[in-house]
């Protein structure tokens, strides 16, 4: 097992959440998100860097809507663009290395067993399954497919066309319960009142016009082009998508007008036995031993913590556990981050 160091985010817990509606109608998907299939969705906040308040805001709006019914989760993203550009044509290329949208899910919240998609403007798409996040180890299964996934892409301007008057692109996705339940609770999907968590990314390149076609800046101390920008619906504190508990909640309803969603007393207890293995994990790997020194764990500001948590350790492994909110039943988190309820 990797037992490198993890880093810890630099965010206050406050994922993002949405409430998705029933859809009322069969979606005929041609990438554009004016039409009466997508009225009643709400808009998600503009998306913010994956840093959060760390970076300033993005240059360039992105925001998603989503809808549910018995056989689908839709999603539709509005990427605000005056440079749109694509060159992947193959399906499961890495398709960040284009300017691209993303979707994370992880069904059940536990950071094991999620699934990635990402697409670009030429609607060209890489799906893979997560078996656990990278820093414990992957492995990501790119032969991994969403049978019976439709996409579509809308080019508001001219795709490849630095000349052309370009505005934005749009994404429309519908992805199959059926393929989407292999990871969920029960291998099934969502019920009403439940929420599952979910992140979006937009990938975005800095380019120029060389020889009347966009080209990746390059930073002249490498010979490499500069960094990408990611940004995201909720942010992460650190510049990483693979740290799925600081994704965002979102809630599947059939209500209209849904309630105020507010954050369930236990995620605050699994988001706190989170930074307890960020620690641990970074104490083994500075000295090559658990610690059972919960005080140093903690650190200093112990008493802000909600906790009073258990700790057993041996030799290559830790498992740490706290009552839940309401007293019943009990969370654990071990040394691959797996985080579960008994």
């Amino acid at each position: 097992m990797n037992r490198s160091e993890v880093p810890e985010p630099n965010i206050r817990y406050s994922p993002k959440s949405y409430y998705c509606k029933r859809a009322c109608s069969q979606l005929v998907l041609d990438g554009r998100l004016d039409k009466p299939f997508w009225d009643k969705a709400d808009w998600t906040d503009d998306f913010v860097d994956i840093e959060g308040d760390l970076r300033p805001m993005p240059s360039k709006r992105t925001r998603v809507k989503m809808l549910w019914d018995d056989e689908y989760f839709y999603v539709g993203a509005e990427l605000i663009e005056d440079q749109i550009w694509a060159t992947l044509t193959e399906r499961d290329s890495v398709i960040f290395y284009d300017n691209d949208f993303e979707i994370f899910i992880d069904p059940d919240g536990d950071t094991h067993q999620y699934y990635e998609f990402e697409i670009n403007a030429l609607n060209t798409v890489w799906d893979l399954l997560l078996v656990q996040p990278y820093r414990d180890g992957g492995p990501p299964i790119n032969g991994w497919d969403i049978q019976g996934l439709k996409t579509a892409v809308h080019i508001d301007g001219e795709l490849n066309h630095p000349g052309a008057d370009n505005r934005k692109w749009s994404v429309e996705v519908a992805m199959p319960w059926a393929a989407l339940r292999e990871c969920a609770p029960d291998g099934r999907p969502p019920v009403k009142g439940e929420f599952w968590r979910v992140n979006f990314s937009r990938v975005e390149w800095q380019t120029e016009v060389i020889d009347g076609k966009y080209v990746k800046v390059t930073n002249p101390e490498t010979g490499k082009p500069f960094p990408e920008d990611n940004w995201v619906w909720s942010p992460q504190g650190i510049i990483n998508m693979h740290y799925p508990e600081l994704w965002g909640y979102v809630v599947f309803t059939d209500e209209d007008k849904p309630s105020a969603f507010e954050l369930p007393k236990d995620e605050f207890v699994k988001w706190e036995l989170r930074r307890l293995y960020y620690r641990e994990r970074n104490h083994y790997a500075r000295s090559g031993e658990y610690t059972t020194d919960l005080e140093w764990l903690m650190g200093e500001d112990q008493e802000t913590w909600s906790i009073r948590p258990a700790l057993e350790i041996t030799s290559k492994m830790f498992q740490i556990s706290a009552p839940a909110a309401d007293g019943t039943g009990t969370f654990y988190i071990r040394e691959d981050g797996k985080l579960w309820r008994e």
